[in-house]
């Protein structure tokens, strides 16, 4: 069952842990790549501000952004950005999110994200709290996948395998740490491949969060090649 009051406290503490490691940037540093392909450590900022912004919108009812193209502008916009201005952006998004957060609310409404996808609003603070640690992630400063929490990595692979769950392009497949065992993939009575792995590597995989040789190295497939996932 989803804790969105228990969620909101790890969203709590997972923007004190961004915030921590964004002020020991500098503007030098904010300015260099991220470990996401074609964003700099600002871009990555700039959309963890503006993503709380997007989910104060659909907790209001309103559309998550204006446009998707009207998204990524703002992003870029906001980018080159001193990270001093980073920095008051980061809270005072986060602050309106949770002053929102905190309004009566219907929790079990159904509300609508980016590209019309829905969900109940209660699982809102969980999506928040995966902004979070992913991008903390992706800021490459030295908090990895290995630094997240059991429950969270769990949790994770919940979503994701849930999210490519039916998809015609991914084969039906088996996911497990050895220990629990999920179901993704187009159906099929009998899963096509297995992906076996630690729980840190089975996010970086479903989340494309670790490719190549780091991702070959901590996990292992039977019955064919890693399966490629769609982007999130």
């Amino acid at each position: 069952m989803i804790d969105h009051v228990r969620d909101l406290a790890s969203v709590r503490d997972a923007t004190e842990r961004l915030l921590a490691a964004a002020t020991d940037l500098d503007n030098v540093s904010t300015a260099e790549p991220s470990l996401l392909p074609g964003w700099t450590r600002g871009h990555v900022l700039a959309h963890v501000a503006r993503n709380a912004d997007a989910l104060v919108n659909v907790l209001a009812g309103r559309p998550m952004y204006v446009s998707g193209a009207a998204r990524d502008a703002d992003i870029e916009r906001d980018a080159p950005r001193p990270i001093a201005d980073h920095l008051v952006d980061l809270r005072e998004s986060a602050a309106r999110l949770e002053a929102q957060a905190a309004l009566p609310a219907d929790w079990s409404r159904t509300i609508t994200m980016r590209n019309g996808v829905t969900d109940s609003a209660s699982r809102v603070p969980f999506r928040r709290w995966v902004e979070l640690e992913l991008h903390l992630v992706d800021l490459g400063v030295g908090y990895d996948l290995e630094d997240l929490s059991a429950e969270f990595l769990e949790r994770e692979t919940d979503f994701l395998t849930a999210r490519f769950s039916g998809n015609p392009d991914v084969p039906a497949t088996s996911v497990t740490d050895g220990t629990r065992a999920w179901r993704t993939g187009r159906a099929a009575e009998k899963p096509e491949v297995t992906v076996a792995g630690p729980p840190p590597a089975l996010v970086g995989w479903l989340a494309g969060r670790r490719g190549g040789d780091a991702l070959a190295a901590d996990l292992t497939c039977e019955g064919g090649p890693l399966p490629a996932l769609p982007p999130l």
